[in-house]
């Protein structure tokens, strides 16, 4: 097969030519990274369902037993120990997502999502052979280290690939995967735990993710705007560049006298004695640790860089207030329903408006901001007036004395705050150069849950045991939509630019090095 059957061309943003393989088509990039988005929210939704999630042995003061079921219940958890298992996923995700990004300065990203997926993989079965809590805890964990890596990396390949009058909206396409695999992974969970076992559900999962790991793997990988071929990268003169490469030709000796790669045989041979050999381990155990340090002061470097960045920390402060709200609803919401409004379907009810506004307001709030024009200072205007109105409309709706007042007015509410899931990743991904998008992405990610949806939860709580009534609590929490809005509105004032287009290979300080063989692949 010729090079024009197996690849195709396309120019890219600086005008140059680059190769796709032949199994590349934006579309097909785009349905692929959906459904790996979706597997992903469906194992949310999988650990928190009822068939799988389960409950302790119970038994009334009439000697009525229901029998312990699913996870809680085999492993006998007490509820602490049950919620640290639906968040145990957030520490891999927050240390692995700053870790994949600056990767990404080394290894070809496509590979990397592969790699974890691949993890992902064996987290989940992981998750099924478990046998009590820890070990059910560490491989919790071990999926969102698997997912860190599609977190960070996936969002810059769609947005390379999107036309370039609809990136919004094919970032909103992206995004509202999420409600929709969370809602799946409910109904998924509860069939396959009530009807098999709840460690199949898991093995499922792993099954339905398995072709897609391998094909990270085996498939020729496509490129990322901002990371340089190998010949641009060879003519820098950078040290770090030269520090990379010595670390790529390094190979520690072993006691059968083989010999390191990129020593010449003639050379090797003049080794003979054990204090040589030990001397050459240990100059390449410095050249690694060298290496190492100088690619922690790139990620420091780049950190800064995103600090400094008044667009940037303006759109993560939003979205962290924004956040919080929203961790709060998903897990306070029906609680709040059924005891303002009497709901007794209020998993329902609420389950019902996020899922559907879910969807529909993502997908709206991306092609709203394509069609007035998809700029930094649009999106801020855009995340800024629909939070400011949902807010209004979801704080009303509290207000409402009865149920029928209330339905329509949160769910108008709420898909108003969903439309900002597109625009603000928009903004994420353009207001920093190409190669910073991983890490902006990565830190983005961890900064809304670090400060946002994690502690508020638990702070939501601390409140309603303060104030003990519901309304109040609710109308409390409804009312810091309004700071979001408020530090977005700040955003739309400051001077902006496009960075996303901006060509800055020449300023990759890393060679981008392969995961599976002896070239590089871009």
């Amino acid at each position: 097969m010729n090079i024009e059957s197996a690849m195709t061309s396309e120019a890219d943003a600086t005008g140059e030519k680059s190769l796709n393989p032949s199994w590349f088509s934006p579309k097909r990039l785009l349905a692929i990274f959906c459904i790996i988005n979706m597997l992903n929210y469906v194992d949310r939704g999988v650990i928190a369902s009822n068939g799988v999630n389960g409950s302790l042995a119970t038994c009334t003061e009439g000697g009525t037993c229901t029998k312990a079921s699913g996870i809680q219940g085999d492993f006998n958890l007490n509820y602490f120990q049950d919620g640290i298992l639906s968040s145990a996923f957030m520490v891999g995700l927050l240390v692995a997502s700053p870790i994949f990004a600056s990767l990404s300065k080394i290894h070809n990203p496509f590979r990397l999502i592969g790699v974890g997926l691949s993890v992902w993989t064996f987290a989940t079965v992981g998750c099924g052979c478990s046998f009590d809590f820890w070990s059910i805890t560490f491989f919790r964990m071990l999926v969102g280290v698997g997912e860190a890596s599609f977190i960070s990396l996936a969002a810059p390949f769609i947005d390379d690939n999107a036309p370039p009058d609809q990136k919004t909206a094919w970032l909103s396409i992206f995004y509202m995967c999420i409600p929709t695999g969370i809602a799946i992974g409910y109904v998924y969970g509860g069939l396959v735990g009530s009807l098999v076992n709840w460690r199949v559900a898991f093995w499922g999962e792993a099954v339905l993710m398995l072709p897609f790991a391998v094909f990270g793997f085996v498939s020729q990988p496509i490129k990322m705007k901002g990371f340089g071929s190998s010949d641009k990268l060879n003519e820098l003169s950078d040290p770090m560049d030269t520090s990379h490469r010595d670390c790529e030709d390094m190979q520690f000796l072993d006691n059968s006298d083989q010999l390191l790669k990129g020593v010449p045989e003639s050379e090797s041979e003049n080794i003979t004695t054990q204090a040589e050999v030990n001397a050459k381990k240990k100059q390449s155990l410095l050249g690694g640790v060298e290496t190492l340090g100088a690619q922690l002061k790139v990620l420091w470097n780049d950190l800064k860089i995103l600090l400094l960045d008044k667009v940037y920390v303006t759109n993560v402060l939003g979205y962290i207030a924004y956040n919080f709200v929203i961790g709060a609803y998903s897990y306070w919401g029906p609680k709040a329903g059924y005891d303002i409004y009497n709901m007794t379907d209020a998993d329902l009810v609420f389950g019902g408006i996020t899922i559907v506004c879910g969807i529909f307001g993502t997908i709206g709030g991306g092609f709203v901001l394509d069609y007035i024009g998809s700029t930094i200072t649009n999106a801020f205007k855009l995340l800024s007036g629909a939070t400011l109105l949902g807010g209004a409309l979801c704080f009303s709706a509290f207000l409402m004395k009865k149920l029928y007042g209330f339905i329509p007015l949160f769910a108008a509410g709420e898909l108003l705050i969903f439309a900002t899931q597109g625009p603000v990743n928009y903004v994420a991904l353009h207001c920093v150069t190409p190669s910073l998008r991983p890490l902006a992405m990565a830190m983005s990610t961890v900064s809304i849950h670090i400060f946002g949806d994690v502690p508020s939860s638990p702070l939501v709580g601390v409140l309603q045991d303060y104030v003990n009534n519901w309304r109040e609590t609710a109308l409390i929490l409804t009312s810091i939509l309004f700071l979001s809005a408020a530090i977005w509105f700040i955003g739309i004032f400051l001077r902006s630019v496009d960075k996303s287009v901006e060509d800055n290979t020449a300023m990759v300080t890393t060679q981008e090095t392969p995961l599976l063989d002896g070239t590089v692949e871009i």
